[in-house]
């Protein structure tokens, strides 16, 4: 297959290029090396892709309309796969203004580029968090979506339903897909485990939000991987048992479907903490902390309707991907 994956550079989007490329497809990996967090991060994964066959590179803006546009006109994409974004929920308090330029004008590109190439497949991101102040858990895709708490919620419950108006109006066939707190090596700086990790290394305290009392659904980034592989080769098809006096939220009369990703556990915040300690062999000094604004208390992923497409459910504990992302660390600060 021609794959477009945007955000190749990014931390899903590397470990996904890898594995693509590891079954013989050709990519066409597309970032903007956006200074977010560390570019020579991103650098580092994107010079271990360069160095494969197969991989070609852009350095293209999702919102740069012309240079999309481009893209698109280098040939016809089996399947498009967007996992570029402005990421982070606290960020959107901050800067809400990157969050449009991104997540709708970048993705709104991205939709236009499909439909006028004819790109097989639209994989795109999405994420736990437009499940918002939803609290009946676990968390399931037929569950209302309309009450997220963060800017950046809302641009990725925003992407879903636009995803749904071009699969509607020129059968572009989409899949979006709900990540659920992504951990795994060569992470994200702005991510608990990194910065929990790099502090306890340097005896400084960790910011423990809502004193600990957290519940998050911690899925291995392996697990996401393999779940977007398997899903990119399963295109939608219109739901021929779909009713419009009834409307299903996750599937449709068009080609089009939402599908958790998560490791289908509850883990609380301190276990997590319990499992970075063990491997490093030192204890954390907490900074106890209230609620911050746009973040929510617990999740935990339904994912049965994904094991049912695929086959695959996630399962990697924390006690097994917190060593491989420590050994990582280790190994690429020298720490």
């Amino acid at each position: 297959m021609r794959i477009l994956v945007s955000g190749a550079a990014g931390f899903i989007g590397y470990h996904l290029s890898e594995r693509l490329l590891a079954r013989g497809d050709a990519l066409l990996g597309l970032d903007n090396l956006s200074s977010y967090y560390d570019v020579s991060l991103k650098q580092a994964r994107l010079d271990r892709l360069t160095a494969k066959k197969g991989f070609e590179f852009t350095r293209t803006d999702l919102s740069d309309k012309a240079g999309m546009a481009k893209v698109f006109d280098s040939g016809r994409f089996d399947a498009v796969v967007n996992l570029a974004a402005q990421a982070g929920v606290r960020y959107s308090i901050e800067n809400p203004h990157a969050y449009v330029e991104a997540n709708l004008v970048g993705f709104t590109n991205v939709l236009e580029g499909a439909r006028h190439h004819g790109a097989g497949h639209l994989v795109f991101a999405s994420t736990s968090s437009v499940y918002g102040l939803n609290a009946t858990l676990p968390l399931s895709e037929t569950q209302n979506t309309d009450h997220p708490v963060s800017l950046y919620a809302a641009t990725k419950k925003a992407n879903e339903v636009m995803a749904h108006s071009y699969a509607h109006l020129f059968g572009v066939p989409s899949t979006g897909l709900r990540f659920f707190t992504v951990y795994g090596p060569w992470g994200r700086p702005d991510m608990a485990l990194f910065k929990f990790t790099k502090a306890i290394l340097a005896d400084e305290p960790i910011q423990v939000f809502n004193e600990g009392r957290m519940v998050r659904d911690f899925t291995y980034v392996d697990d996401i991987v393999e779940s977007i592989v398997r899903v990119i080769d399963r295109p939608p098809k219109p739901n021929p048992e779909w009713d419009a006096r009834e409307p299903a939220a996750p599937t449709s009369s068009a080609p089009w479907r939402i599908y958790n990703i998560g490791n289908n556990q509850r883990v609380e915040l301190m276990r997590y903490i319990h499992a970075i300690e063990e491997v490093l062999g030192k204890k954390a000094k907490l900074d106890l902390l209230p609620m911050q604004a746009g973040d929510v208390a617990a999740t935990e992923a339904d994912v049965s309707a994904l094991e049912g497409l695929t086959g695959f459910r996630p399962k990697t504990p924390v006690e097994e991907g917190i060593p491989r992302f420590v050994a990582w660390y280790r190994e690429y600060y020298r720490s």
